[in-house]
């Protein structure tokens, strides 16, 4: 099976909206965004690589301070050295399954690296392993189990890769990883949400289709973590007009910083920060997203750390299906990237 690598000397960056050029048919916003998570690509891949799934095991990861995350972890067959670890980060609500990240986990363990799909806290049936709720400051903890995962092939190269959320935890691992000592070669954010307040507002002024699925996401997980820990307070939590609401809420009763504007700077990634990074960075996101508004990236482009800007003009929330095989831009285009690693 051919891997669809490029050559070393491919540039990092490839200018212009145009990169992604889907299937006039799929051009269309919400499609590509509902094709990212429910699309059958799973049963694709199981039908027709199902080598990734076949190797995955379960770890559960020390974070530290007492937090175990889980994970799903798959190292290439027979001890053969793997090109590196790819660490898959999902986003809000999602899991090791979602259909995004588990076609990106199969495309890349097809190319011949080792793959862990963490879960965050209280994601994939996970409410039941941590007291607290998750929340999206909770950097450090993700640190700890990419550490902890990261032992289990401690010879490779490290990568890390995020969607959405999880993008934005991906590029937060590039920026205050090395201090922790967790050193990734390269991190991704495809679609990352880098300005929270932007995006849940709008995901209350867009689409009624996203409002729906993110509260009813958001609703299955309280009722879950109530039903995995009984004592949890979760008053406030169900009832509020919208997300932003519930989250001002969340933030006061169930952060430590008491109030949203505090909570949500500790995940907030202005520009200067990435072109900053220790680590080089890549962000890859759709001028359409309809989640994470185009306006927190004007301006932004690859220089510095950052060695990847690529604002397609179509692609949705992490679709980016080109054809209706269902073939995936951003796949072949996260290779290539890693590819480019020198060190490799």
């Amino acid at each position: 099976m051919s891997d669809g690598l490029l050559p070393p000397e491919t540039p990092a960056d490839v200018p212009g909206p145009d990169a992604f050029k889907p299937h006039w048919l799929l051009r269309n916003s919400q499609l590509q965004s509902i094709l990212a998570t429910k699309s059958p690509r799973r049963r694709r891949w199981l039908k027709r690589d199902a080598r990734m799934e076949a190797s995955a095991r379960h770890q559960l990861l020390d974070a530290g301070d007492g937090v175990r995350l889980g994970g799903y972890h798959s190292p290439q067959p027979g001890g053969s050295a793997a090109r590196g670890l790819v660490v898959l980060i999902h986003g809000w609500e999602g899991s090791h399954e979602s259909s995004y990240l588990y076609s990106m986990a199969c495309s890349v363990y097809a190319a011949g690296y080792s793959v862990l799909r963490l879960n965050l806290r209280d994601h994939g049936s996970s409410h039941h392993l941590n007291r607290e709720f998750f929340h999206s400051a909770r950097i450090d903890e993700v640190l700890g189990a990419i550490a902890s995962a990261q032992r289990l092939e401690a010879a490779l190269p490290l990568y890390v890769l995020g969607f959405s959320l999880g993008g934005n935890f991906a590029l937060r691992v590039g920026l205050h990883g090395p201090a922790a000592g967790v050193r990734p070669r390269l991190a991704i954010g495809i679609s990352p949400a880098i300005n929270p307040r932007a995006t849940m507002q709008a995901i209350d002024d867009g689409p009624a289709m996203f409002r729906w699925y993110f509260s009813n996401k958001w609703r299955k997980t309280v009722r879950a973590k109530k039903a995995a820990w009984p004592d949890t307070d979760i008053s406030g939590l169900l009832e509020g007009a919208n997300l932003m609401a519930i989250t001002t809420t969340f933030a006061e009763r169930h952060t430590e910083y008491r109030a949203l504007d505090p909570y949500f700077a500790q995940y907030t990634l202005d520009h200067e920060a990435l072109y900053a990074s220790p680590t080089p960075l890549a962000i890859i996101t759709a001028r359409d997203d309809a989640v994470v508004p185009i306006d927190d990236f004007v301006g932004l482009r690859a220089q510095r750390s950052l060695i990847a800007c690529e604002l397609t003009r179509h692609g949705g929330h992490c679709g980016f299906i080109e054809d209706f095989s269902l073939g995936c831009w951003t796949e072949r285009r996260v290779l290539q990237l890693l590819a480019n690693d020198r060190g490799v």
